[in-house]
């Protein structure tokens, strides 16, 4: 997935990046965040802007109450 130059990510493609992550690596969904964080942060949060960084941790909440509620099921 290519970011470059791609302005505000919205929360969607967040949580569709990290649901392919743990799909193609068999990650977690806490190593799929980190991967995403480390890949499109570059470990840094202010790299693409504070909105963007708050669109990634809604979609990663967002991703982690639908796991519970899969768990609980």
């Amino acid at each position: 997935m290519i970011t470059k130059n791609a302005g505000k990510l919205s929360k969607a493609y967040f949580k569709s990046y990290m649901q392919l992550v743990m799909s193609a690596r068999a990650f977690s969904l806490d190593e799929a965040k980190s991967f995403a964080f480390d890949e499109l942060f570059q470990s840094d949060e202010m790299k693409n802007g504070k909105e963007t960084y708050q669109k990634f941790t809604q979609a990663y909440t967002e991703l982690l109450e639908e796991e519970k509620t899969r768990d609980e099921s």
